[in-house]
């Protein structure tokens, strides 16, 4: 292996969940790392998320398995149910079943926790520096080094790196330069809220992840922080999208979608007085992810619907290749190009399986007929295990 990438200067830009384990794989592997964030701190804006046993067990192996014990929780499967009667569908079983089927745990957690849990494990690692307030206004690209150009609140300041990867979401400034595909959205948006535990229904207050399906539309939630809160989810048609991040969204509105919904989820979603919505968008996956000295990791290469949970999931796997590339291989462009390669045919395919997912959960007449039997037929461990491919999902040695 060639000093190029044996210690490396290595940019992040983003400090969201795949930006910080990134910092956090990279820096255990001895590369000095500098996250640049445009925020001046971090809030508990967020809502819950999900991470499947493909992104548990990377986290586990940078020495987290005991912070993510404390701070998550394991539901023990999924129950299935129609939006409109109430009437149970199937279910997906999870809990110590999936753990021993995938050898990792499925866990559900708040995103604010989980990032908390991050900045935790990133403050105990000396070599890698944590920059606030600063908003990348460009870089270029030299066949040694990318040089940046990050403004704060006291002037621009001019970075150097030997690698630079953009972890900056959605709406990536990084990935212009690789790949400008444009964002898809308008189609449909998802509201959440976090609600008091004691203020849901008792029928709706156990461990398990409860998922109503119905036409053009379904709620998701799942018990957080200690079973204290109920995380829910629920994803409605929106005509246009708005490009804002998280807009309050006003209950009434919401209500109208689900006013002949059954009694228990229709009392659910009277509780909140107030949402955030955020526009569900769509992208392809970036052409290429990487090339030469940058590389685009999670949303901000590929951007996945939330119908299989797997946006997080997707962005903690990319840094576990990313820092294998950089082990493996003999530069620095040889290791983007092998992650590059490792990458590309895994996350379409999730990005597939994502859309298709949408399409049957929010489908009507003889499709959800279709869809009801399947479930059925298969039981909560064949549901399970159709997604093997996915949550079985190891990385590289």
């Amino acid at each position: 292996m060639s000093s190029d990438s044996r210690s490396l200067r290595i940019g992040i830009v983003g400090a969201g969940i795949g930006g910080l384990t990134a910092a956090l794989a990279l820096s255990d592997s001895g590369h000095a790392v500098t996250v640049i964030e445009r925020r001046t701190g971090f809030s508990e804006v967020g809502a819950g998320i999900q991470i499947s046993p493909n992104a548990s067990r990377v986290l586990a192996a940078l020495g987290l398995a005991a912070a993510l014990r404390r701070a998550a929780s394991e539901p023990p499967g999924v129950e299935v149910r129609a939006l409109d009667s109430g009437r149970r569908l199937g279910g997906v079983a999870l809990g110590a079943d999936a753990q021993a089927r995938f050898g990792a745990p499925y866990y559900v957690i708040h995103r604010a926790d989980l990032q908390t849990l991050l900045l935790d494990a990133l403050r105990g690692r000396p070599a890698i520096r944590l920059m606030m307030g600063r908003t990348v206004t460009g870089f270029t690209e030299t066949d040694s080094t990318v040089q940046l150009a990050a403004e704060g609140a006291s002037g621009t300041q001019a970075l150097s790196f030997d690698l630079l990867i953009g972890a900056d979401g959605l709406r990536s400034r990084l990935r212009g330069p690789l790949d400008p595909a444009p964002l898809r959205s308008g189609h449909a948006a998802a509201w959440r809220a976090l609600i008091p535990i004691d203020a849901t229904p008792e029928t709706l207050r156990g461990p398990a992840t409860g998922l109503w399906l119905g036409r053009n539309r379904h709620v998701v939630h799942y018990p957080v922080r200690d079973g204290q809160f109920l995380n829910v989810v629920a994803v409605v048609p929106e005509a246009v999208g708005d490009e804002g991040w998280g807009r309050l969204g006003e209950p009434a509105a919401l209500r109208k979608f689900f006013r002949s919904c059954a009694e228990p989820l229709r009392e659910l979603l009277s509780v909140p007085d107030s949402w955030l919505v955020w526009s569900l968008a769509d992208r392809a996956v970036a052409r290429p992810l990487a090339r030469g000295r940058v590389a685009l990791l999670g949303d901000a290469a590929h951007p996945v619907l939330p119908y299989l949970a797997q946006g997080s999931a997707l962005a903690i796997e990319d840094a576990a290749v990313l820092t294998h590339a950089l082990a493996a291989q003999p530069s620095v462009p040889a290791a983007l190009a092998a992650y590059a390669g490792e990458r590309s045919a895994r996350v379409r395919r999730v990005q597939k399986a994502a859309r298709a997912n949408g399409r049957t959960y929010h489908a009507r007449g003889f499709v959800a007929l279709a869809r009801n039997a399947v479930m059925g037929r298969l039981g909560p461990d064949g549901m399970r295990d159709r997604y093997a491919w996915l949550y079985g999902w190891t990385p590289p040695a």
